[in-house]
């Protein structure tokens, strides 16, 4: 059925056969009312002559549509109104990108007004359609001031038809793809808007003009957003759902508590999508702990090895271990952004093969590699033993700028350069003043003063204040104050207990012994962080603590839990002048590798064993003859494969 659906809009390979002329033979009449219209007091309807005008437009504009566009447009709206999934679908992940590339790469696609007419004015798959239309103006070409203002108008149409419609859920059917695309997509023209409205310097009189406007202030504000999302959780109940979930309740005790909503598919992926918005919209404005706090009953994800809810989309799983390392980051819980970094990567890389035909096959391996990044970081802040794979990843990419960090302050502009990459682009929730002429050129042109006491500049000119800047501070702060930290490491691991006045000898000269007691100090708190694993422990040990205690969702507990812990392997005792060094090194768990893979080989062996040679094969059911004439049936019940396979405990088998 779904080939032979495609085959309406797509059937023809050749798109660009011309249309022969055909002479048709016609008689003009002549009217006796011709000189009718030359009299110059004739009044005419205007608004009726440009409704006219516009339809000739819309028809002329309408008529130079490739055919396999307006086939594809109706056979989408066909799909929408019959809520076949399937269908939508393959329109959406495969006919519309394979369109954009052949017609629209670099232009935009036909308006709606314009291809109204092929789907009846049907406005709810017109509001679909122009959510696609605007995606596609943001990520291929460069959207102007009224494409951002209609992109949010048509953003509130699609969320009020959906949070107010009157008759209760609204009998829409679209595959998770699409669902997660909407919130990701409406998230970050957000996150575009605030970015453009926060540099007022270039910007043209109309520019200004609009922005300073009533409706101006009130597009993409922090709080349209929010409050979209929170509705969203909130229509859908998706949080109560959730618990009910993990409390192991049967469906109909969790349909009695998530009401008709909640019930819907739609609204219950768009929900915990929302959950995944809400996270990165915190992240963006700069609340990290808030940020983790929504995301306690969904969890991590796969991500931290917890089983996903639903069957989500890699984009949000990706998104969800991005943004909640980045929270953890900036938290200074180095360890627990490792750990999610490192999960995150691993299943990226396993999955990699299942998603290189997707569209979003480039968006995601970007993540992948800020992911990459920010861990250099993290090593560089609390080196931690971390998955092999993952490790030579990070130092094929990053070798020479960990060992430039390492150095100290000479590192900083490398450290500052990868941050900046990897980190996401923060937002302000605060916009200029466009509503006050005088304040927004004080704010584009700060007045500079003539002398240090000038009161010329007074504190209550407006700033631009940079948060990526302002974040890149903090976290440079703390690189700066742990700069002696990888000297000391180094001279300290050489020696079992160590004289101070000889420690400061081997440093730079003009150091105390002072100074150096106060960067031991430094190097001892460096070596403890609150988190959720412990980073030195072993990798089943980390692998029970990634599906237990990081579980947010089903064991109750919160993603900001946490206790203080220690990351370093060396540990020391300052004895009056004499420093006591103990090194402890905690060796690598194989027991729990090695029996998996020896189960998981004698699964395949006794499958071996049980499969037919190839000269050998008989039809299932034929009798072959035994011993002493009695014939036998099919035996392939008593030879089927073991499924659990031997039990493997150490070096003998069970």
């Amino acid at each position: 059925m779904s080939a032979q659906r495609v085959a309406l809009w797509a059937a023809e390979p050749d798109l660009d056969d011309d249309i022969n002329d055909v002479d048709i033979p016609l008689t003009i009449p002549s009217y006796q009312t011709a000189d009718l219209y030359d009299d110059p007091n004739l009044q005419l309807d205007e608004s009726a002559f440009l409704a006219a005008q516009a339809q000739i437009a819309q028809q002329t504009a309408l008529a130079q549509l490739p055919d396999v566009v307006k086939r594809f447009i109706v056979h989408f709206h066909q799909a929408v109104l019959d809520n076949n999934l399937q269908e939508i679908t393959l329109a959406y992940e495969s006919g519309w990108n394979r369109l954009t590339e052949k017609f629209y790469a670099r232009t935009e696609w036909p308006e709606a007004e314009i291809i109204a007419p092929l789907v009846n004015d049907d406005q709810i798959f017109l509001i679909l359609y122009r959510e696609l239309y605007y995606r596609h103006v943001y990520s291929r070409l460069q959207p102007d001031i009224d494409d951002r203002f209609h992109s949010y108008e048509n953003s509130c149409e699609l969320f009020n038809y959906l949070l107010n419609s009157d008759g209760g859920p609204v009998p829409l059917s679209l595959p998770a793809q699409w669902l997660w695309d909407i919130i990701d997509e409406f998230i970050y023209q957000f996150q575009s808007f605030a970015l453009y409205r926060s540099r007022p310097a270039n910007k043209t009189d109309e520019e200004l003009t609009m922005l300073g406007s009533e409706g101006g202030t009130q597009a993409w504000s922090s709080y349209s957003v929010l409050n979209v999302l929170y509705s969203l959780i909130q229509k859908s109940r998706v949080n109560e759902w959730l618990k009910a979930r993990a409390e192991g309740k049967s469906e109909e005790e969790i349909d009695e508590i998530v009401g008709e909503y909640g019930t819907k598919p739609l609204y219950r992926q768009l929900g915990y999508f929302s959950l995944i918005g809400l996270l990165r919209v915190h992240v963006l404005l700069g609340d990290f702990t808030l940020a983790l706090k929504v995301m306690d009953n969904a969890g991590l994800g796969l991500c931290v090895g917890e089983k996903a809810p639903f069957t989500a989309p890699t984009a949000a799983h990706v998104s969800t271990a991005y943004h909640a390392g980045v929270c953890y980051l900036m938290l200074r819980r180095f360890t627990d952004a490792a750990r999610v970094f490192t999960g995150c990567l691993n299943w990226v890389m396993r999955a990699r093969q299942y998603h290189t035909r997707s569209y979003q096959y480039d968006q995601i391996n970007k993540t992948a590699d800020r992911m990459y990044a920010l861990l250099a970081l993290c090593q560089t802040l609390a080196p931690t033993r971390l998955d092999d794979n993952v490790i030579n990843v990070v130092r094929e990419k990053y070798g020479e700028q960990m060992t430039r960090m390492g150095r100290g302050e000479e590192g900083l502009s490398t450290f500052e350069e990868i941050f900046l990459y990897a980190c996401p682009k923060f937002i302000t929730a605060n916009p200029p003043p466009y509503d006050d002429p005088n304040a927004l050129a004080l704010l584009i042109n700060p007045p500079t003063p003539t002398s240090p006491t000038s009161p010329t500049a007074t504190s209550a000119t407006p700033t631009i204040t940079d948060p990526t800047q302002r974040h890149l501070r903090a976290l440079s702060a703390h690189y700066l104050a742990l700069s002696p930290v990888p000297t000391l490491r180094s001279l300290l691991k050489l020696y079992t207990s160590l004289d101070a006045r000889k420690l400061t000898g081997f440093l730079d000269a003009g150091v105390d012994d002072e100074e150096v007691l106060s960067w031991m100090m430094v190097m001892k708190n460096a070596g403890r962080c609150v988190g959720r694993v412990r980073g030195a422990a072993g990798a089943d040990k980390d692998e029970k603590m990634g599906a237990s205690a990081a579980n947010g969702g089903s064991t109750g507990s919160s993603l900001l839990d946490g206790e203080w812990m220690s990351i370093s392997d060396l540990n020391f005792v300052i004895d009056e002048n004499m420093i006591h060094i103990a090194e402890s090194t905690v060796g690598r768990r194989y027991a729990g590798w090695f029996i998996r893979n020896s189960e998981h080989a004698a699964r395949v062996l006794d499958g071996l064993r049980a499969s037919p040679l190839p000269g050998s094969l008989t039809p299932p059911g034929a009798k072959t003859q035994g011993k002493g004439g009695e014939s036998k049936g099919d035996t392939s019940k008593d030879t089927a494969p073991r499924t659990s396979g031997q039990k493997v405990a150490w070096s003998k088998v069970v």
